[in-house]
């Protein structure tokens, strides 16, 4: 009867220790885990910033950029009609957007800093279809065509639209994730 008391005893010990063990790692998973979390959503959160000043940024380039190309457009159809106020209103937005493009810049800097490559490739190329457009249509230029000016203007809205997705569908995911 001894024998038979002693397993018992040590049946049911076994039982509350293996009980206390799976409790403690179970406490211990469920700690872990909600530690985590905090740094991740902050993470997540500092990433959702910049990710918001990143759109911004373009946001002010396309800004200044509508306005420099309807500047620009104007001189052509005016030309030598074209008045001198508003030639120094346009030296003003060039100017202006040269120094937002400094800014576009550092957006994408921040884009490869966060390890999103096709992000900033995409933002690069939108930059460099506006250089484009700025090489091929200035003042004084008489050999191009509305036509041509709306289809160089389409291409830039096509890629500013294709940067747009892509940074909306990161957005997304990175809110469905906070």
């Amino acid at each position: 009867m001894n024998n038979e008391l002693f397993l018992q005893l040590t049946d049911t010990s076994l039982k509350i220790g293996l009980g206390a063990l799976i409790a403690a790692v179970t406490a211990w998973v469920v700690l872990r885990k909600s530690n985590q979390q905090p740094v991740n959503s902050a993470r997540d959160n500092r990433r959702l910033q910049i990710l918001e000043e990143v759109s911004t940024q373009v946001g002010t380039v396309t800004h200044i950029f509508a306005k420099y190309s309807s500047l620009v457009v104007e001189s052509i159809q005016f030309g030598e009609r074209w008045p001198q106020a508003r030639r120094i209103e346009l030296d003003a937005v060039n100017t202006e957007l040269v120094a937002e493009f400094k800014k576009l810049a550092e957006a994408e800097a921040k884009l490869l800093m966060l390890g999103e490559k096709n992000l900033e490739r995409s933002l690069r190329l939108y930059g460099a279809k506006i250089a484009v457009y700025r090489k091929q249509v200035y003042i004084g230029r008489k050999d191009i065509s509305l036509e041509q000016i709306t289809a160089l203007k389409n291409t830039i809205v096509q890629v500013r639209e294709q940067f747009y997705d892509m940074l909306s569908r990161k957005y997304d995911r990175l809110l469905a994730s906070a």
